[in-house]
């Protein structure tokens, strides 16, 4: 069965939304990560954040527990057969509401940080379709 578009574009966004991977790289991984279950995905996600963002021990523990809820949450979006937009909102909405919780636990710059990666992720996809 082949799995439609928006689906691996949704893992790499989950795979490069905390990673400054070359785009070759991340689209092995995201093909990687949508055959994972969401507690490999979180806790892939979580090494990331740590290394590219020199993550306290408090905030990896914070951060994991913020990964693994949304990973979860992720799961039916991945799997879901509804038309792509629907998927893509999804996603969308599920994304923000995760950067807002993430946004209270990184300090400023970090933040800042993880805002470059979303945008590098951004630009990557949008030069993909």
């Amino acid at each position: 069965m082949k799995t439609p578009k928006i689906t691996n574009l949704f893992v790499a966004l989950l795979a490069l939304s905390v990673s400054g991977l070359t785009s070759a790289f991340a689209q092995n991984k995201a093909n990687d990560l949508k055959n994972k279950t969401p507690e490999e995905r979180a806790k892939f996600q979580t090494e990331m954040m740590k290394s590219k963002l020199n993550l306290t021990a408090e905030q990896q523990t914070k951060i994991e527990v913020i990964n693994l809820n949304y990973a979860k949450k992720f799961e039916p979006v991945i799997k879901s057969t509804d038309s792509k937009i629907a998927r893509f909102k999804q996603a969308m909405s599920l994304q923000k509401a995760k950067d807002e919780e993430l946004k209270k636990v990184f300090t400023a710059s970090q933040y800042q940080q993880y805002e470059k990666f979303q945008e590098a992720l951004k630009s990557t996809l949008k030069d993909k379709m």
